[in-house]
């Protein structure tokens, strides 16, 4: 069930939160419980069969977690290792035969020249979510960071519904103490704030990202059957792209965090205007925060650790400090730098350009270290390198970013490659003919310039204004969480936690009529919008 559907904003969520905030006048385990129900509803609903084939898995989780939790408790740390293992193996091996058996049966075909029957493997929603989730609740038992849970609390951890399908990926230890405290009883901030969320998000997501959708998988279309882009069609398409994307999961985003909070719940922040990064390393820590967190602790961190500690035994210098050698970057931040992003890749889709998208990331994350690395040495005024290197990075990273989503949008490497040339002016420069002919003379010159004639059933112009307006929003409007910020739209956001919070003030969401005229017409655009199905981009992720 998708969010963005008239069942799920007129029929499914207002019977969720009614039966629960009645069954919570009587009992909070009763409505805890309901959670439950409606989430596994809510996960039926596209493929009933998704809910057997999900069950098993967080039934043999919850066992092992059961087991590990009780050989640590008799200090057999060896055989709690070996429990952490299987667990592990088990939900890649079940996340990889339905994601990317296929993938893998195609690569062996491609290499070998084999011709392996390919099946048809519908992929259960959310899966790459659910299994991350469930293995950062094996580490955290397997380190003591969960000393108790219930089959009704793991349950309810991996299957609430607001964050099931896309994120963000949450831990226990931040989610069942909110769980445990929640009176599920109606509370009048928590349902105007989270509806207030949901209206935004769902504006995001039908109104702008939807709204430029057809023209960006027009020109994505026409680069897929081999029609050359030119240059600026090229730089529209992935701008386009990027501007769809980031409306689309920030609208996600801020719907999962208002339906979450209408049931008093806290989901921690996910997407905090990464395109206003003047770096790469800040856009990670902005775009799919959760995601960036979950990878760092659990599978950069490991890794680097380990390194370092062989390293270490060898007698030489580990990394960081003025004087980091070559050996140790490439050694302890490079080559983890690279296999992590390889596997963020892998993780957003099986097929080579996602795996190049996340090794071009992994890329420009050393690139990006070795930089601040070098301007320690060559650049002492910090001051004056933030004056100089912030607008400057802020370029750099948008174009690098762009760039990169290419990757990630097109079906095929053609594709990829014929934008990608478009956007390094190798297949010349396109305008529209009316464009031209408004010039006079100058359009004239252009001509002899070599500048073209754009297609004439592209909408050059609507495209043009499209990435405008959202590229307004994008870099000088007020984010959801900086409008929000002094209800806690998400976990630890606060106005205090916001730089430039003081500034905020005048356009801050406050329960007042003028505010509430706003978000009626944000939810009527948006629910006017609704005319057809659009999957989130992370669907099924």
């Amino acid at each position: 069930m998708l969010f963005n559907s008239y069942e799920f904003i007129f029929l499914f969520l207002p019977i969720a939160v009614s039966v629960f905030f009645v069954l919570g006048r009587y009992s909070r385990a009763m409505a805890l419980r309901w959670l439950i129900v409606v989430s596994l509803v809510f996960y039926a609903w596209w493929r009933p069969l998704n809910v057997f084939l999900i069950a098993p898995s967080i039934l043999i989780n919850f066992v092992i977690a059961r087991a590990l939790q009780k050989v640590l408790r008799q200090q057999q740390p060896r055989l709690a290792k070996v429990l952490l293992l299987l667990g592990i193996a088990f939900n890649v091996a079940f996340l990889g035969y339905f994601k990317y058996a296929n993938f893998f049966v195609g690569a062996v075909n491609d290499v070998f020249g084999a011709q392996y029957v390919l099946t048809q493997i519908v992929l259960p929603l959310g899966i790459s979510f659910i299994t991350f989730q469930k293995i950062a609740f094996l580490v955290d038992v397997h380190s003591r960071r969960i000393e108790s849970f219930t089959l009704r609390d793991y349950g309810l951890f991996v299957l609430f519904f607001p964050q099931l399908i896309a994120g963000p990926i949450v831990h226990y230890r931040e989610m069942m103490p909110q769980f445990q405290r929640a009176p599920c009883v109606f509370d009048r901030e928590n349902m105007t704030v989270g509806v207030t969320l949901l209206v935004f998000g769902l504006f995001k997501k039908a109104f702008l990202a939807d709204g430029i959708s057809p023209m960006v998988k027009t020109l994505y279309d026409q680069a897929t059957i081999g029609a050359p882009t030119t240059f600026l069609l090229g730089w529209m398409a992935a701008i386009g792209f990027m501007f769809q994307i980031y409306f689309d999961f920030s609208g996600y985003t801020d719907m999962a965090l208002g339906i979450a909070r209408i049931f008093g719940i806290r989901l921690p922040p996910n997407f905090n205007s990464p395109l206003r990064s003047s770096s790469i390393i800040e856009f990670w820590l902005r775009w799919h925060m959760t995601l960036t967190r979950f990878l760092t602790a659990y599978l950069y961190n490991p890794i680097s650790l380990s390194l370092t500690r062989r390293r270490m035994a060898r007698g030489l210098q580990g990394f960081g400090g003025r004087k980091t050698t070559v050996g140790a970057f490439v050694s302890l931040l490079l080559l983890p730098t690279l296999f992590t992003m390889c596997i963020s890749g892998l993780w957003h889709g099986a097929g080579y350009l996602f795996i190049l998208w996340g090794l071009l990331h992994g890329v420009y994350l050393s690139i990006n270290h070795a930089w601040r690395l070098l301007a320690r040495k060559l650049w002492p005024d910090k001051a004056r390198y933030a004056r100089v290197m912030q607008p400057v990075g802020l370029v750099v990273t948008f174009i690098a970013v762009v760039v990169s989503m290419v990757f990630f949008r097109s079906s095929t490497m053609h594709a990829a490659t014929g934008i990608l040339r478009g956007m390094f002016g190798l297949n010349g420069i396109d305008v529209p003919r009316s464009l031209l002919l408004d010039l006079g003379s100058a359009g004239n010159w252009l001509r002899h310039l070599g500048v073209g004639v754009s297609p004439a059933d592209f909408q050059f112009t609507n495209m043009v204004l499209w990435l405008i307006a959202l590229g307004a929003i994008v870099f000088f409007c007020p984010n959801t969480q900086e409008i929000m910020a002094r209800y806690e739209p998400a976990l630890g956001i606060r106005a205090s936690t916001i730089a430039g919070a003081s500034a905020l003030r005048r356009i801050s969401w406050r329960p007042t009529i003028a505010w509430s005229l706003i978000v009626a017409t944000l939810a009527v655009i948006g629910v006017l919008q609704l005319a057809g199905p659009s999957e989130f981009l992370y669907w099924q992720f």
